[in-house]
Parts: C-alpha cells; sequence; structure tokens
C-alpha cells in the first residue's frame, strides 16, 4: 500500500507543474479575451483578439515609458502612491519585484555568486543593487548579496566582503534553481 502512495505522490508532483502552468495560461487568455470581446462589435472580435491586443498593448505601453512626458507623468504619480499610508507599502513591494526583472541581461549574467557565510559553509547567493550599500557602508567595503531559502518565498540579505565571494560561471535562472530548490533540480537536466 505505501508503495502505491509512494507513486501517486511522485505522479502527483510530476504532472503539478504541468498542470498549475497550463491552468495559469488559459486563465490569463481567457481573461484577455473576456475583457476585449465586449468591447467590441461581434463581426470585428475573433477567438486570440484579446491576446493580440493585451500583447501589442504590452508593447505600446513599453514603447511609451520611454518618452519624456510619460515618463515624467508616472514620476509625478508615483510621488503621489509613495505618499499614502497603505497603498506605498504594497506599491513599494510590487515596483522593487519588478525592478528585478529590469536589470540587463548582461548584468544578471554576472550577480550569480558562491557567498562564504562561514569558514567551508557556501550558499548560493545573488548580488543586489549597491545603492542600499553605499548608504550603510560608506566607505564601501561590503557587497549585498541575496541568499534566497529553499523551497520558499523570501530569504535574506548579507552585507559581505569581496573576498567572501566567488563569481559563478552559470547564469542567474540556474543559480536561482540550484539555491530555491536545494539543488534538487540540477539532477533532473542532467
Amino acid at each position: 500500500m505505501s508503495q502505491l502512495v509512494s507513486k501517486m505522490v511522485k505522479g502527483l508532483l510530476t504532472i503539478l507543474p504541468i498542470v498549475v502552468t497550463l491552468y495559469l495560461l488559459i486563465w490569463l487568455g481567457l481573461s484577455t479575451e473576456a475583457l476585449v470581446k465586449p468591447l467590441l462589435a461581434p463581426y470585428y472580435y475573433f477567438p486570440g483578439l484579446g491576446i493580440i491586443t493585451t500583447i501589442m498593448l504590452l508593447a505600446v505601453t513599453g514603447i511609451a515609458v520611454n518618452a519624456y512626458l510619460v515618463d515624467a507623468l508616472l514620476k509625478k504619480l508615483q510621488f503621489y502612491i509613495e505618499r499614502l499610508p497603505l497603498i506605498k507599502t504594497v506599491y513599494g513591494a510590487l515596483n522593487d519585484a519588478a525592478e528585478l526583472f529590469k536589470a540587463s541581461k548582461e548584468q544578471q549574467q554576472q550577480r550569480a555568486v558562491l557567498a562564504e557565510v562561514m569558514p567551508d559553509t557556501f550558499v548560493v547567493g545573488f548580488i543586489t543593487g549597491e545603492n542600499a550599500t553605499s548608504l550603510l557602508f560608506p566607505e564601501g567595503k561590503k557587497v549585498a548579496v541575496y541568499i534566497p531559502m529553499s523551497y520558499q518565498i523570501g530569504g535574506y540579505t548579507l552585507y559581505l566582503g569581496e573576498e567572501k565571494l566567488q563569481r559563478l560561471d552559470i547564469d542567474v535562472e540556474t543559480a536561482m534553481r540550484i539555491a530555491v530548490t536545494g539543488g534538487n533540480s540540477i539532477n533532473k537536466q542532467r
């Protein structure tokens, strides 16, 4: 009986990420279709128009934020949002998360490191922005390294000296996969 339960759990863990990913993609597609369909006359609408419209709106938004006037308006809006008590906390967290994805690919490839946290004890970490480090350590002798927790949402930021860091020759995605899964995901790739 325990072998049957073990096989069922293994099957569930195998299929769960696939099903959840497909569900989210289908939900996103249906949601965009549901938003666009009522806005158009029936003879203009065709299946897939919501997804196409969403992609085009995201592209236009990306182009628009580079325009000086739009950028100035967004900064003014951000100024007011950051002064609203509860909203500034939610906005700040979402904005910080979005900023992580704005970093260029070249910068990200150089950010994965092994950090020595105790003698002969290493963890996978990621060098973060230098703004906080320069405020906390004006002499500039520390580097901010984010250490994610395995199988958790969250982690720690440690301030370490350069001599405690070894740059990794792997991309950030692979390093994050190693850190978050405790190295288990690498076994599947080989």
